[in-house]
């Protein structure tokens, strides 16, 4: 089916909505322990397909293991949406894909989008990468600091990763691009409706047509953290926002490293105190520096 293994087919039956916002679909997680029950079932013949006995043999109530063949069975669902997504020049990249980001799988774990749904340049994610948030309402030095951000990004030759929201993202994105830099933009709203451009990836989780949400926005701020192999904080609002939310969690769960811009907020010095390195605009000349994590004198 357009391309797909049997593995990513698989993977998409069960874990995507696959345009209907009713599809009752199964986590990464449930699907881990659906892989690792099924791995270990004695049937026969070995390459028959899975019934409900198989299921039950493995754990399953009856309800929950009609559900999940009846998942699998929705083949032409899966091939309507796929098919119709890449006449649009949308790609699905599943946990199963060579192209699924190691770091998105490494880094965020079990709480990995099953899929990312690509439009664009696919390229991009083969190459380093910085990753860029902030708040959408920007104070002019914050302003500053992300467009500085976006050019040395270009210049220095890695790739900016941000989130296209009006403010930091979109001033970072925008300067990166007019200096001839590369773009992935992991979007909360519909990835069909963005037009291809030059040096540009659109990232979307679960599919290519979903509206925006804030639930949406606040889920896509861990792949744009877990995608850079540091996230730079252009401004943020103390204990308030997707900006902190994203931040937060990653300090907490160790996705990347984070820099904060020396803003004299309240929210840059509890984020420091978090974990956060404080820089100012000059620091961002030399960006793979800032990627490198401190030496833990104990570790030695």
């Amino acid at each position: 089916m357009a391309g797909l293994t049997g593995a990513e087919q698989g993977f998409l039956l069960l874990t995507s909505r696959l345009g209907n916002p009713d599809r009752k679909t199964l986590s990464v997680a449930q699907l881990r322990t659906l892989a690792s029950r099924v791995r270990i079932l004695d049937r026969d013949p070995e390459d028959r397909d899975l019934e409900v006995r198989d299921l039950v043999a493995a754990g399953y109530g009856n309800a929950a293991a009609e559900h999940i063949l009846r998942l699998l069975e929705e083949t032409e669902l899966l091939e309507y949406y796929v098919n119709k997504g890449l006449r649009a020049g949308c790609v699905p990249i599943t946990r199963a894909s060579s192209q699924y980001p190691a770091a998105v799988r490494k880094r965020l774990g079990l709480d990995a989008p099953g899929c990312l749904w690509a439009r664009g340049d696919l390229s991009l994610l083969d190459t380093p990468t910085i990753a860029l948030v902030g708040s959408r309402d920007l104070r002019e030095p914050n302003r500053a600091f992300a467009e500085e951000v976006g050019r040395q990004a270009a210049l220095q030759g890695i790739t900016l990763v941000s989130g296209n929201a009006r403010g930091a993202d979109k001033t970072a994105q925008n300067a990166c691009l007019a200096m001839g830099g590369r773009v992935i933009s992991v979007v909360a709203d519909p990835l069909i409706q963005h037009r291809v451009r030059e040096n540009v990836l659109y990232l979307s989780e679960d599919g290519y047509e979903e509206e925006f949400s804030a639930q949406r926005a606040l889920s896509r701020n861990r792949v744009i953290h877990a995608l850079g192999s540091i996230a730079l904080v252009a401004q943020a609002t103390l204990q308030s926002g997707g900006t902190w939310d994203g931040t937060s969690r990653n300090l907490r769960f160790g996705w990347s490293g984070v820099c904060c811009f020396d803003d004299g907020s309240d929210a840059a010095l509890v984020l420091e105190q978090m974990g956060a390195r404080k820089i100012l605009r000059e620091d961002l000349s030399d960006l793979p520096a800032l990627a490198i994590t401190d030496i833990n004198l104990f570790d030695q």
